[in-house]
């Protein structure tokens, strides 16, 4: 069985900048090595906080966080240095591919070249670490969903969460009563059904990318379905009735939705929902609290999945390499326990605007004392998130991003009026078993 490997990018490319330099982490050879410093002393992080703040104001803040960070280790022996970059998925891969591993990188959320760096014994076990300062609570579900055999190889600052977003106006005026939508997926479409008679631009819910989620939820409302998309995919999976029934679910609605609702990027509709108000459900990352505009910040509430379920993901976040000085993994260690800390993680919710890995914050008492009704609704997110019955990971981390998009051209496929939805749900087991070979 070849296992998938995730290249889901949590940020898009929006501008292009200037890469300096590409050199990595020394030979791992030199683990646990006495030397003072290596020859450059510099502890260079890699991340992809690179857009200008105009268009997109969580990346200065991001890149603020850093430059604080380097202000308050400016006297040391290492000097800490950010380096924005646009490609870094590229670098990193290219420099795994050669034996090598950046000093400290990023990956944001996406997994990429990490799995094949640790098999080369290039990247630092941070679980002693987390361990011996008692860390766990301030990583948060990085502790558990990052565990390898014993070992945590990276520490995500933010937790890819999703679930549900909806207008309440727009289902006062189909008719539909909140306590009865989100009950079950039967209640569900029923109600999607009502909005959709509604006319004037307004439709039920963007499916495609969106109506994936469907799926992962569904899967993961039994025990055996969850453990399924916590593991990787197999032939078993993909023959099994949880899955056959979570796709079929989802494309039934996907077809009653209609096609003109389907996109492979939320990204291109979100405006439907955020702004124009003609979108009664969004399925969407707790981080969307920032896109919405004031005029509609009073009608959009947040919600799980039907069944109390959320979907969170810690993913691959900050990882060090191996083989470095002490001092130049001392700073390091020192850089991912800063960036779980109360003092960064309440900006990483105020101002980034995005769910923090760190438990022990009081997300609401941080929303009463910010005074936006914006970042009222991204804590009400966060702790039905938290308060969830049922929490499990997103399977494209697990699955792979192949299969996640041969399964979001699946059910835009069968949103279309009369696809035959078994049909091409044996069509879409074919293309699975040929993935994963």
């Amino acid at each position: 069985m070849k296992r998938k490997v995730v290249s889901i990018l949590l940020i898009a490319a929006m501008c292009v900048t200037v890469l300096a330099g590409c050199r990595g982490g020394s030979d791992s050879s030199k683990e646990g090595s006495s030397v003072a410093k290596d020859e450059d002393n510099t502890l260079e992080f890699y991340h992809g906080y690179y857009q200008d703040e105009s268009e997109w104001a969580a990346a200065q803040v991001m890149r603020d966080i850093y430059d604080q960070f380097a202000e308050e280790h400016g006297d040391g022996n290492v000097t800490f240095k950010a380096i924005a970059v646009e490609n870094r998925d590229e670098i990193v891969s290219a420099q795994v591919s050669g034996g090598s591993f950046p000093d400290m990188v990023d990956f944001g959320g996406a997994r990429g070249s990490l799995t094949s760096a640790v098999a080369q014994n290039l990247v630092y076990d941070l679980k002693p670490y987390i361990d011996e300062n008692n860390l766990a609570d301030a990583v948060g579900l990085n502790y558990t969903q990052n565990d390898q055999n014993g070992h945590i190889y990276s520490v995500h600052d933010q937790i890819e969460s999703r679930g549900l977003w909806y207008n309440s106006a727009v289902l006062e005026k189909a008719g539909v009563s909140t306590d009865k939508i989100f009950a079950d997926w039967t209640s569900f479409g029923d109600a999607m059904d009502k909005i959709n008679t509604l006319g004037n631009g307004i439709y039920g819910y963007i499916a495609g990318q969106g109506s994936r989620q469907i799926v992962n939820a569904i899967m993961g409302s039994t025990e055996k379905g969850k453990e399924m998309i916590e593991s990787e995919l197999t032939e078993d999976t993909i023959n099994s009735s949880e899955f056959a029934e979570a796709f079929k679910t989802a494309a039934k609605l996907d077809q009653a939705n209609g096609s003109d609702h389907t996109t492979d990027d939320n990204g291109n509709l979100m405006a439907d929902f955020n702004t124009n108000g003609t979108v009664g459900v969004l399925f969407n990352g707790v981080w969307n609290a920032g896109a919405i505009a004031e005029a509609n910040a009073e009608v959009i509430e947040p919600t799980l999945f039907p069944g109390n379920i959320a979907i969170a993901s810690a993913g691959d976040g900050i990882a060090v390499a191996n083989g470095m000085s002490e001092e130049k993994t001392a700073l390091a260690l020192e850089f991912v326990k800063y960036m779980t800390s109360v003092e960064v993680q309440e900006k990483i919710f105020t101002e980034v605007q995005a769910k923090p890995c760190n438990t022990t914050l009081d997300l609401n008492a941080l929303a009463q004392k910010s005074d936006n009704a914006i970042v009222s609704k991204l804590a009400e997110a966060c702790s039905q998130v938290n308060d969830a019955d049922t929490t499990v990971i997103d399977l494209s981390y697990t699955w792979g991003s192949d299969v996640d998009k041969a399964i979001i051209n699946a059910l835009m496929e069968s949103a279309v009026t009369g696809t035959d939805i078994d049909a091409r749900f044996e069509q879409l087991q074919k293309e699975l078993f040929a993935l994963i070979g």
